[in-house]
């Protein structure tokens, strides 16, 4: 049919622009091993300061299909991955901690299988933990966040009616230009000569808004992918000593933040705005890793009548009043050390939660005779439907002076986006007893060099 013809022509564009690209890449990289293996010692480096380019061809598939794309399922998605990467100067203590990992930017080139969701291209830095490292193979973990551009949205298309939000017709997928883009996997390496390697990998990719537009659909991708890697400067003469750090000089530490963004609710240009309060003490577990409980206020203006969206109910006794879009959940707060960046892991349950008794659902099938209120832990309809009676919250921090740190966290129920946060707050360490002088300072200062105190 008309139909195959086109996507069968469409797919095999795409591999032959794939193609290319990739024995562009591979004679860039050949050229880059010629050039570090003639002209290593033109470089005035030290084998501290070598680095390393890559470039993959990846191949993937869709996880989590919406319905939108199930009307008309894109082909595989495709792609080039472009790195370059830094191994550990074992100068700094988070190298130490995190035993020397390898850290890089990288860029994604996405064709995302049909020309309605188009192209993305992402950029983000990444690191790469050592798993396993022998003479002949190498195992590391991938985490990269970032950011994608996509060229294909909602508002890209002709077509913008809501009520075609799930035909074959429309993007769904994507609302915005701008995206964020997260990225886990296994990342692979098979030396070849002692500065070039066949490099693989396989993992999740995720991108989507954070309810910052909608629709916040986003693009789940299961990917993996094989390429070369060539190292520059491989020499390890005159490498800089490595430095021998201590352990963090405190235990607990007391976190303060106050953040703040915008939600959008509908398919439309009107946003609501959000807020949030935490106060949270983590233990250190070991020098990269942290646990403890907090205390979080979340404000919501979203929770509101004024939407087209059907989240929550329209019913003419409900007036959303200020304390109705206020929440007050207590959380197990986990966080990850790099050094000035720390990512963060939260779950926790609902302690104040009215407006579990206010969505379309439950007053449509349980309120006909009038409002009633629910257990405070209720089972949800389902994401998209009502949101769950606990929440989770990832996200980056980042020390910018002293122990004032800047952040950014995306809060979720289940796999769904409440919204994107941005915000400020201070950490308080408390140095142990042996680590105090004369007893009285007892917080502890991130200077730059604080080992040497």
């Amino acid at each position: 049919s008309n139909y195959k013809q086109k996507h069968y022509t469409f797919i095999i564009n795409n591999l032959q622009e794939m193609k290319r690209l990739f024995l562009l890449s591979l004679v860039a990289l050949l050229l880059t091993n010629l050039i570090s293996a003639t002209e290593n010692k033109q470089f005035n480096k030290t084998g501290n300061d070598r680095f390393s380019i890559k470039a993959q061809g990846i191949m993937g598939f869709y996880i989590d299909v919406h319905d939108n794309m199930r009307a008309d399922m894109p082909s595989a998605p495709t792609g080039l991955i472009f790195g370059i990467e830094f191994p550990s100067t074992q100068q700094r203590p988070w190298q130490q901690y995190l035993l020397n990992p390898t850290v890089g930017l990288g860029m994604t080139y996405l064709n995302l299988g049909s020309e309605r969701y188009g192209h993305a291209v992402a950029l983000y830095p990444y690191i790469l933990l050592n798993c396993i490292r022998t003479q002949h193979f190498e195992m590391k973990v991938k985490l990269a966040p970032g950011l994608a551009v996509v060229n294909e949205h909602w508002y890209t298309q002709e077509d913008q009616n809501t009520d075609h939000y799930y035909d074959a017709t429309t993007n769904a997928i994507f609302g915005c230009y701008l995206n964020a883009y997260l990225n886990a996997g296994l990342n692979l390496n098979f030396p070849i000569t002692r500065n070039f390697a066949i490099n693989g990998e396989f993992g999740f990719i995720h991108m989507s808004n954070g309810r910052v537009c909608m629709p916040n659909v986003g693009a789940n991708i299961f990917y993996g992918g094989v390429g070369f890697i060539a190292t520059i400067n491989p020499d390890k003469k005159d490498e800089r000593k490595p430095i021998k750090f201590p352990n963090l000089p405190y235990k607990w530490s007391l976190n303060i933040t106050a953040a703040s963004g915008a939600q959008s609710a509908d398919i439309e240009k009107h946003k609501f705005a959000i807020a949030s309060l935490h106060t949270g003490a983590v233990y250190n577990v070991c020098n990269w890793y942290s646990v403890g409980g907090g205390v979080d206020l979340f404000f919501n203006d979203a929770i509101s009548k004024n939407t087209r969206r059907n989240l929550y109910s329209k019913h003419e006794d409900i007036n959303y009043t200020f304390t109705d879009k206020l929440r007050v959940g207590v959380a197990i707060n986990n966080e990850f050390k790099f050094g000035m960046l720390t990512t963060i892991f939260d779950w926790g349950v609902y302690l104040y939660n009215p407006s579990r008794n206010y969505y379309y659902d439950y007053v449509r099938d349980y309120c006909q005779d009038g409002l009633k209120k629910r257990p405070l832990f209720y089972k949800s309809s389902g994401p998209g439907s009502e949101e769950a009676f606990h929440y989770f919250r990832f996200g980056v921090k980042c020390r910018v002076w002293d122990n004032l740190y800047l952040q950014a966290t995306c809060k979720t129920h289940m796999q769904i986006a409440e919204y994107v946060e941005f915000g400020i707050g201070y950490q308080i360490p408390f140095l142990k007893e042996d680590k105090r002088k004369d007893g009285k300072n007892i917080i502890f200062h991130h200077h730059k060099d604080w080992w040497k105190n």
